[in-house]
């Protein structure tokens, strides 16, 4: 090529380039413009709705509704929080500290009563109990208080005076005067040795010191020489990105890549790697999921998996595979947006739902499985993207009965374990607490004249029959047969006490314990009655079955694919039972 074409090509790239730089400077001022313009838009609409509307308004609810209306469109985990509302966040998604009695409240028919009492915190040591009525706090009457309002009125700075009048059951209220304590709710609520000399660790949030509390934990099961560890993450909805690696790193050597995180903005990708040696690298490690495991939960759980480091117990996992930052806006109000999808180190992500792509009716919808990916664990086991985290051992989750959901919901399961701790004084032992045919007895006439109906899918379907036939008047037609088959289903739900006698003594004797021990009573209670715990035991006890599944021996190969299709319709049929 002579000098005649090189110049003349420079001069056409330097054209190119120039009209690119062009082209870009011209796009973002139009970028800046539409951004000024909306604006404008937008305090004018404001200001002219502020000055003129017939009625007075609230100008910071309306700020509220069209700022949560502007970021509906993204997706849930996008929000603005303002100032009235970031302590109630901070508490939530950063740190449950705060300064209060140790106690949570619910209201029933316009009145105030206990719901939980936090072990060792003021609340507990002034003999307060689940159960038991606030009348008064610091001589305000709580009939017709709000939760938020009963709430704000217990917490406090630590070390204040708090005065409460009381009524238990059957007797007199009684004035209680409490201090203040700051209040830390465990991120590990529950850890000890369970079946088989196993270590169990139940982490129920990923906020701060989260990876400190797992560590404390598993120091203090080792001193036992367990014979393997059990993480339970059910129900764990997530929390802090760095806490998952943190924890992740407890099990796994130093320099593994465990998540990485990739946005639109280069800023914002990062790659997270253990860093320490770590504290239990070798026993047999379980991590027990559930449908409500999510996000930082994922995390772990897949990083184990994708790394051959655990196996996986339970249901599928939730499927957020979105990671959210916060960002300061003015006067102490902030707004949490989603900057990045994360990966674990297969290059997997578990996101779900696609909200970028929804349907013309502004519906979410799910990842396509012709869009699903394969991917491979470090022993060459098949894992898949786009729907959660698939366990290497599924168990099927029991639906409680409806009368055992009614029994709950209308809180009679409540009232009466707080009548059996008021008449049973003596110290029950969690563990060994079991219920006597008697015992259920005493729970049966204790029913006598409650209400407890409930309606059950075949009902609802038989008069959603009446309802068409009437409206085509043929129900005449059918009468007969529709009130025998009515009678034949009232028949049948009259033995529903002793048809889920089992179930129902289950979540008795749960709500028993805590009476008695609190929180870890509920759990050492039902250990009995955990059917992924057992399988969790069961597994590690058995060698070769470990290593056939890490190994992805025969139908270990594949975590997850086949049961794409299935899944999908027991996600649709449960979504179904819940309307009902």
């Amino acid at each position: 090529m002579n000098k005649r074409m090189i110049s003349k090509y420079k001069k056409k790239a330097m054209y190119v380039g120039g009209l690119a730089l062009v082209i870009s400077i011209w796009s973002f001022n139009d970028d800046l413009f539409q951004i000024s313009k909306n604006l404008d838009v937008f305090a004018s609409v404001y200001k002219e709705v502020n000055i003129n509307y017939v009625d007075d308004i609230n100008s910071a609810k309306l700020i509220k509704t069209g700022v949560d209306a502007m970021l509906q469109g993204l997706d849930p985990y996008t929000e603005f929080v303002p100032e009235s509302e970031i302590e109630e966040y901070k508490l939530h998604y950063v740190s449950t500290q705060y300064g209060g009695i140790g106690a949570s409240i619910f209201l029933r028919d316009k009145k105030v009563y206990v719901s939980d009492v936090f072990e060792g915190f003021p609340a507990q040591k002034a003999d307060i109990r689940q159960g038991d009525q606030m009348l008064k706090i610091n001589d305000i009457d709580l009939e017709g208080k709000t939760n938020d309002q009963v709430s704000q009125l217990l917490k406090g700075s630590k070390g204040a005076v708090i005065k409460l009048l009381m009524k238990r059951e059957g007797e007199a209220p009684v004035a209680k005067s409490l201090t203040r304590d700051e209040i830390k709710q465990p991120n590990v609520v529950y850890s000890g040795m369970v079946a088989g000399n196993m270590g169990y660790i139940k982490l129920n949030k990923f906020l701060e010191n989260s990876a400190d509390e797992v560590t404390s934990a598993l120091i203090s099961i080792k001193k036992n020489n367990p014979s393997g560890i059990i993480l339970d993450l059910r129900s764990n909805g997530g929390g802090i990105l760095q806490e998952a690696v943190k924890i992740v790193n407890l099990f796994v050597q130093k320099d593994v890549q465990v998540v990485s995180q990739k946005g639109k903005i280069k800023e914002k990708n990062f790659t997270y790697s253990t860093v320490a040696t770590p504290l239990e690298p070798n026993l047999p490690l379980v991590v027990l999921v559930n449908g409500r495991s999510a996000s930082a939960s994922e995390i772990v759980a897949g990083a184990l998996q994708d790394l051959d480091r655990a196996i996986i117990i339970g249901q599928r996992s939730y499927g957020k595979g979105l990671v959210q930052q916060t960002f300061n806006l003015p006067y102490n109000s902030l707004v949490k947006v989603t900057v990045a999808k994360y990966y674990v180190p297969s290059g997997r992500c578990v996101q779900e739902l696609d909200y970028t792509h929804r349907k013309d009716d502004g519906s979410v919808i799910k990842v396509a499985d012709s869009s699903i990916h394969e991917f491979k664990t470090k022993n060459g086991r098949s894992v898949y993207d786009g729907s959660g985290i698939y366990p290497d051992i599924f168990i099927k989750q029991d639906r409680f009965a409806n009368i055992t959901q009614a029994l709950v919901s209308k809180l009679l399961i409540f009232d009466y374990a707080t009548k059996y701790r008021n008449t049973h004084p003596a110290p029950v032992n969690p563990k060994t607490l079991t219920l006597t045919d008697q015992d259920y007895a005493d729970f049966i006439k204790y029913l006598d004249g409650k209400n407890y109906t409930y309606s059950t899918i075949s009902e609802k379907m038989l008069n959603s029959l009446k309802t068409e036939a009437t409206k085509e008047k043929q129900f005449s037609q059918i009468q007969a047969e529709y009130d025998a088959l009515k009678a034949k289903m009232a028949s049948s739900k009259q033995n529903d006490l002793q048809l889920h006698k089992d179930e129902i003594k289950q979540v008795l004797e749960n709500e028993i314990a805590s009476r008695y021990a609190y929180e870890r009573g509920r759990y050492e209670a039902n250990f009995k009655y955990d059917k992924e715990l057992a399988e969790a035991v069961k597994t590690m006890q058995d060698k070769p079955q470990m290593a056939s599944i890490l190994n992805g021996v025969g139908d270990y190969k594949v975590i997850g694919k086949p049961l794409l299709a299935m899944a999908g319709k027991k996600a649709a049929d449960k979504d179904d039972e819940d309307d009902d």
